[in-house]
């Protein structure tokens, strides 16, 4: 696959989540400059203040309502910008929660972790909150997925465990096999089970719903493999933080990877299109597409 780069934002600034929205353009957060942007399909970028450069917006995701939502870290708030650029935020039960990974449930809700407070949070497109304590303290809640059985699953960075946490705020916790996993990304992939990467172990995991793990560690355990996104292809792709690469496990089980040109690319963020092509965010102040 060919990588392309373009330049979004200025290396100080951050770009961190990102995800394509209904209207076809890739938006991206920049959590240091607290700001939202667009990548339109012509290249152009469009970026949008939102009224707090310090609030930290980190993940992003597609909403049921047509805007995009995403966490504000800094500012312990969620936030939600329409496909026009109208930003909007709602709070968190503490300033200080830190919410981190964001996704659509399947109730139509937004779900979200709070990486400070060792919660899962459900949001409607209202702004009505509601908060739901994880049973495993320091657990560090990262990513947030809908899986494949109705549940929201998410990864526990601290915990080196995936909890499963049911609509009405039940939740099973996992454990991995590996110690020093620390999972980050989690993502549904196309085969019915949850795929997760660990930023300590280097590895690539898969979880079944009752859960029974499968590892795929990656030929450079300090990668710091950070996000994972399924492609309509069955391949999984991810981000290899520490080695500025961008690595595929194929639905037969190979790994494989593609180099982000160029030093310090510190890749975060990771969306596959409806069309196969693969976005990541750079930390360096670009967006990398892999098409082809």
């Amino acid at each position: 696959m060919r990588v392309e780069l373009f330049e979004v934002a200025g290396a100080g600034d951050g770009p961190y989540g990102v995800a394509v929205g209904p209207d076809g353009g890739v938006w991206f957060t920049l959590v240091h400059a607290g700001e939202v942007g667009r990548l339109a399909p012509d290249g152009s970028v469009r970026r949008f203040g939102l009224g707090a450069p310090r609030c930290g917006p980190s993940v992003i995701t597609a909403g049921p309502d047509g805007a995009l939502w995403f966490a504000q870290m800094n500012a312990g708030r969620i936030g939600r910008i329409t496909v026009d650029g109208e930003a909007s935020s709602f709070a968190l039960s503490a300033v200080d929660a830190g919410p981190g990974g964001i996704v659509t449930g399947p109730d139509g809700a937004l779900w979200f972790t709070e990486v400070n407070a060792d919660r899962v949070g459900r949001m409607t497109t209202d702004g009505e909150l509601t908060e739901y304590p994880l049973p495993v303290p320091g657990a560090f809640p990262a990513h947030i997925t809908a899986g494949p059985d109705g549940a929201l699953w998410c990864a526990l960075n601290q915990a080196d465990a995936i909890a499963r946490v049911g609509t009405d705020g039940e939740t099973t916790v996992h454990r991995l096999p590996t110690p020093g996993t620390a999972p980050v990304g989690i993502t549904a992939g196309a085969d019915g089970a949850l795929w997760y990467v660990g930023i300590g172990g280097g590895l690539v995991g898969r979880i079944t719903v009752d859960g029974r793990v499968t590892e795929y560690p990656l030929a450079d355990r300090a990668a710091r493999p950070h996000a994972i996104a399924a492609g309509p292809d069955g391949r999984l792709w991810f981000t290899e933080w520490g080695a500025g690469r961008i690595g595929v496990l194929t639905p037969d089980g190979r790994l494989d990877g593609h180099q982000v040109p160029g030093p310090g690319a510190e890749p975060h963020g990771i969306a596959v299109g409806p069309d196969g092509a693969v976005y990541a965010a750079l930390e360096r102040g670009q967006i990398a597409r892999l098409a082809g």
